[in-house]
């Protein structure tokens, strides 16, 4: 579990030293609950979160244990280093946004005709309570040709799970590889 601890100084001058100890910044919010300043060590939150297998991962921050879900994220322009993370409180039968993970199934036909499968909607925007939420959202890409694409609309049906985004946007394609 990952821990972490409360930001006493929530300004510019303790965010610097924090960051130079090694902690990222993180704020941890949900609906009806007092906002949390935390921090966490930067590696052991990377490591973390790379090993997850849900969408929800457990953190304990003041003696408090708390299911949490990353919403957004802020990263160095240069150095690509993690700067700052907000952390939703994935409460139990609250119903909210969430970003879920596209995955391709299956080899594409197109990838025997000199083609390359495109994903360009990494991640859905889904309304649900977080127990029907599912961890990623498979897309079966086996019949897809070159010039073929899946849209939000030719996705199966989740139940209780709604896609946010316009159903005529694209999600993944076969592209000809240059």
């Amino acid at each position: 579990m990952l821990e972490g601890i409360i930001r006493e100084s929530i300004g510019k001058k303790g965010t610097k030293a924090l960051r130079r100890d090694g902690y990222l910044i993180a704020n941890i919010y949900g609906k009806g609950l007092e906002n949390v300043h935390a921090a966490f060590k930067e590696n052991e939150y990377i490591r973390t979160v790379r090993n997850k297998d849900t969408l929800a991962f457990p953190v304990l921050v003041s003696g408090k244990e708390m299911n949490v879900v990353v919403q957004a994220y802020e990263s160095h322009a240069v150095t690509g280093k993690l700067l700052h993370v907000d952390l939703m409180v994935a409460q139990p039968g609250v119903v909210t946004h969430y970003h879920v993970p596209v995955v391709p199934v299956g080899s594409a036909v197109g990838l025997k005709n000199k083609g390359l499968v495109n994903v360009s909607k990494p991640r859905l925007r889904v309304k649900a309570a977080i127990e029907n939420t599912p961890n990623s959202i498979e897309v079966d890409v086996t019949k897809m040709d070159v010039g073929d694409s899946k849209l939000i609309r030719d996705l199966a049906k989740i139940e209780n799970v709604t896609f946010t985004d316009s159903d005529r946007v694209s999600v993944l394609s076969v592209i000809k590889a240059k």
